[in-house]
């Protein structure tokens, strides 16, 4: 006969494993270093990805913001694209490029 607590020193590591594949990870702390974008180039999947509070909608008015108006000259003139505020514009500063 087994010792009782075999059976369970043999489950909890595969427990442990079941939990481990099945928690998220967690998402880019706000500020974290990502690497900058140019606003005048990237598609929008990368703006999304690359800028903290845009999502796929508002990257793509960002591109077609970009083709209706032309190339932005500094990162304050994403603001003008609706929904895009001044705050988010600023939190984003060191990630936004306009080369």
């Amino acid at each position: 006969m087994s010792h009782p607590n075999s059976y369970l020193s043999r489950l909890l590591p595969a427990i442990g494993i079941v939990f481990a594949l099945s928690t998220p990870l967690p998402a880019l702390a706000e500020g974290a270093h990502v690497a900058p974008v140019n606003i005048n180039t990237a598609n929008a999947q990368t703006l999304a990805d690359a800028l903290s509070g845009i999502g796929e909608a508002r990257a793509l008015d960002i591109v077609e913001y970009r083709k209706t108006h032309g190339p932005f000259e500094k990162p304050a003139d994403l603001a003008r694209v609706k929904g895009v505020g001044q705050s988010t514009v600023e939190k984003n500063l060191e990630r936004i490029q306009v080369k």
